[in-house]
């Protein structure tokens, strides 16, 4: 709508709607809607969030026929075989009646007033009559519906068949566009067929992509944005109640047998050849394609099926055929695309000239594809670790994790990341495999790279999960549990770990051993006891293959022994002896004691609980047996840095909101009590996280989340119950047979030495367990929060070409938005004094000239 009197007109026809009672439905005036504007940002900037909700409050029935007049037109052209033609039927039609739908629906969504109509207008069966007059013409009606100026017609004469709901229709149209001859894909060659379920690249299940063009790939965008609209309605749900109630055009799409999965994501390579920055001048259309391409698959691969008497036999189809890929070919082509999206963050963090690369915004998105893929295709796992990329992927997620750690906007990406290594580390072979050299560390950002490092992946793994614990400022809290339980799994498989992860690994004994974190909240042991069971592990089954860790555990002896002797007295002496020191350098760590226990907690088994709020304070870093680091000089070279309580989080710059669900803390539990031998007896194929169905083997309404403890006061009763079922007889044992055959100068070889010739008795190997998921509503919420929340992010900044802010100005329930401040200059935004000098560079890339050497003829 290039004209300036053409937009006026369309925004006199946005006036009328609320200023003009019930428009007549054969009146002309709706054909302005999907004849006038030009572009998306014509009717998102034209219809703007007050006309909407004047016209949808003010005049109720405009509205209503408004959606059910563009609704009508689209059905009308998918089945015109004209469509599209540029005289009489231009595609433009079709793309602004999915226009008009994906700016209002949002609207109705939000409305609860609306959700009665939206039920019954939307996703209630339909019936079509057939009604016979005296003069012998037949006119059909929906739903019984009879003009008022017309008596009664004689039932005899009225014949009625029941249609699927219109909401179903819209999706079947709407995919069935996704793949329409001449308007997302080229002319068939052969055939008459309007619609050929083609896939759009090469890949999975297909090694030829099809032709298309720039106008297509815009179009699937604006389709593939209508049917993320159509499910948004997630986002207007309460986080508790969505995996129970569920949303029905997910629940269609799912569930259908017929609608093809969208993998053009893996194959989107935004690393090619190009001049540094040329992502600030020229966008690229393909990427928003990519973005809704990846959205879409995900909303649909997540879904579970709620359990409702009419679907309880169906599945969610899309996550079936997950789990049902088998071929390397596949694989290889799933991890390749995953890796190179995944990495790209990392390369343009590292390149010598910042921000020249382009950074993605959907790598979030892609770790919850990796994980989907994790859970429901066994075969998958073991491709990625019998082929060691499981090693590309434990450092992408580190990555990721330590770059948002301290983003309270970031909180729910930096959680996926710690599960999904959870999800790893249950596997045997995964475990084995960290035993690997590590490579690469030259080619890692410069806030992942360990001085003088030369050890293995489980090296790695362990310094990178303690500096995630340590640097945090107790902003993981609620991850910890997750943290160690990844340690835990590994642990028995663990080999030659160097002195550096060993003393980490003692570091964290000594913090959490300490009498201020043990006396601090009720369940803080058993962090102390998931640790124990870890170095238990270690040392029960690779015995005489880690002298560095048995070396490291000797140094300690002073606190391993302390804590065998710990009583309620003498700890609450050292706390009360600490608070009137009120040392300046005294170690912190801060757990949120405010923090509410996973409602998993409530439904797992009594072994497997463990503690989601947790304080050490005030723990004095050298003065008796309970003292921090190690009770000699130490000598790795390691210095423990202080760990400080989040008093207030740091001040964002960043235009991103916050995001927050009500159920923030209801995520994915660690699950003990299933050994090796309990695992290998499950049938074949069967898997450990099933979300088939939202509620499986779960009690929804035993998920809620527990009350913190506050004002806790230890008691000897308290401790009775806990301190002697702690798992320090490993250790104990380990300490008192090899101290005596030591000398005062005793070093790590001869403490090897010692491993090889002796094994220490009354030393028993105990089972392995694995720490595993368990899934509840309440978790799949904060799940699809996460999910909804990242799609809700991408979409608000409609400066980048293809996005038109879909969501922005809507009150949604299933997360809270919040604004933070605005960005401040930078070279790709500058502001004020820099703006010429930002303009002037702008302006040489823009008309920057690439010359080949010529040839003379």
């Amino acid at each position: 709508m290039g004209a300036s009197d053409s937009k006026l007109v369309f925004k006199k026809g946005i006036f009328r709607l609320s200023e003009e009672q019930h428009i007549p439905m054969d009146d002309p005036f709706w054909n302005s809607f999907w004849e006038l504007p030009e572009r998306p940002e014509d009717v998102f900037t034209l219809f703007s969030t007050t006309d909407i909700r004047r016209t949808r409050d003010k005049s109720p029935a405009n509205f209503k026929t408004l959606i059910s007049k563009v609704i009508s037109r689209l059905l009308w052209l998918r089945q015109n075989p004209s469509f599209p033609d540029t005289e009489t039927l231009p595609e433009k039609d079709a793309l602004n009646c999915i226009r008009i739908l994906t700016r209002l629906l949002p609207f109705i969504y939000e409305a609860d007033h609306l959700e009665q109509w939206e039920d019954e207008f939307f996703w209630k069966l339909r019936e079509q009559c057939a009604q016979r007059h005296s003069d012998g013409r037949t006119e059909v009606l929906f739903d019984n519906a009879k003009p008022e100026d017309e008596t009664p017609i004689n039932p005899s004469e009225e014949e009625c068949k029941e249609l699927k709901p219109l909401g179903h229709e819209l999706l079947d149209v709407l995919v069935d566009f996704l793949f329409f001859a001449e308007f997302t894909l080229p002319r068939p060659h052969t055939g008459n067929g309007k619609v050929t379920y083609s896939i759009w690249q090469s890949g999975v299940g297909c090694n030829n992509a099809v032709g298309s063009s720039k106008e297509f790939e815009s179009n699937r965008s604006e389709v593939l944005r209508l049917l993320l609209t159509l499910t948004s309605k997630a986002m207007y749900m309460p986080a508790s109640s969505l995996p129970v109630t569920g949303v029905e055009a997910i629940t269609y799409l799912a569930s259908s047998t017929n609608k093809q999965l969208v993998l053009s994501t893996l194959k989107f390579n935004p690393v090619s050849w190009s001049i540094p920055y040329d992502h600030v001048v020229f966008k690229d259309p393909r990427q928003t394609l990519v973005t809704y391409s990846l959205q879409l698959l995900l909303v649909l691969i997540i879904y579970p099926i709620p359990e409702v008497a009419e679907l309880s036999a169906s599945k969610n189809y899309y996550r079936h055929f997950l789990g049902r890929l088998h071929r390397p070919q596949d694989f290889q082509f799933l991890v390749s695309g995953m890796t190179r999206i995944l990495q790209q963050p990392m390369n343009a963090n590292s390149s010598y000239l910042p921000g020249s690369q382009k950074s993605l915004k959907w790598a979030p998105e892609m770790i919850m594809l990796f994980w989907e893929a994790l859970q429901s295709n066994k075969r998958f796992r073991s491709f990625i670790i019998d082929t060691n990329r499981s090693h590309d992927f434990v450092v992408v997620l580190l990555f990721h994790a330590m770059e948002y750690k301290l983003d309270p906007s970031r909180n729910g990406v930096v959680r996926m990341c710690a599960f999904v290594l959870q999800t790893l580390s249950a596997e045997p072979s995964f475990g084995v495999g960290l035993n690997k050299k590590f490579e690469g560390q030259e080619s890692l950002p410069q806030s992942m790279r360990i001085p003088n490092f030369f050890g293995t992946y489980a090296d790695f793994l362990i310094i990178s999960i303690h500096s995630l614990i340590m640097t945090s400022k107790g902003a993981l809290s609620t991850l910890y549990p997750a943290l160690l339980a990844i340690i835990n799994n590994v642990a028995a498989y663990l080999e030659n770990l160097n002195a550096a992860s060993s003393g980490k690994l003692l570091q964290l004994f000594g913090l959490m051993s300490s009498p201020g974190f043990l006396l601090a909240n009720e369940s803080n042991h058993n962090l102390l006891e998931s640790l124990l069971e870890s170095m238990n592990a270690i040392v029960e089954h690779q015995y005489t293959k880690n002298p560095n860790f048995a070396y490291a555990v000797l140094r300690s002896r002073k606190k391993i022994e302390a804590l065998r002797m710990f009583s309620l007295e003498t700890g609450q002496h050292q706390a009360d002896r600490i608070g009137r020191l009120g040392k300046s350098d005294s170690l912190e760590l801060d757990l949120d004691t405010s923090t509410q226990k996973s409602s998993m907690e409530s439904v797992r088994s009594p072994a497997s609980v463990c503690a989601r709020t947790y304080t050490l304070q005030n723990v004095p870093e050298n003065d008796d047996a309970f003292a921090i680091g190690d009770d000699e000089e130490s000598d790795d070279g390691h210095e423990i840095h202080p760990l400080t309580t989040p008093s207030s989080p740091p001040r964002r710059t960043s235009q991103t909101p916050s995001f927050s669900s009500s159920i923030d803390e209801a995520v994915p539990s660690q699950v003990r009590g299933m050994s090796e031998k309990a695992r290998g007896k499950m049938p074949a194929g069967a898997t450990t996280f099933s979300r088939q169905h939202s509620t499986t083997s779960i009690d929804s309404h035993s998920a809620g989340a527990s009350s913190p403890s506050i004002g806790f006061v230890p008691t000897a009763e308290w401790l009775k119950n806990w301190l002697p079922l702690l798992p320090l007889h490993t250790l104990l044992t380990l300490v008192s047979e090899l101290t005596p055959q030591l000398d005062s100068s005793y070093t790590p070889t001869a403490v090897s030495s010692i491993l090889d010739s002796a094994q220490p008795s009354n030393l028993e190997a105990s089972p392995i367990y694995v720490h595993l998921f368990e899934w509840s509503p309440l978790s799949l919420g904060w799940y699809e929060s996460l999910l909804w929340s990242l799609i809700f992010t991408a979409e608000m900044d409609v400066s980048t070409q293809g996005t038109v802010g879909v969501w922005n100005g809507t009150v949604t329930r299933l997360f809270r938005v919040q604004e933070v401040g605005k960005e401040g200059p930078s070279l790709m935004q500058p502001r004020g004094m820099v703006d010429a000098v930002g303009s002037n560079l702008v302006n040489r890339v823009t008309n920057l000239k690439l010359r080949g050497p010529t040839q003379d003829k």
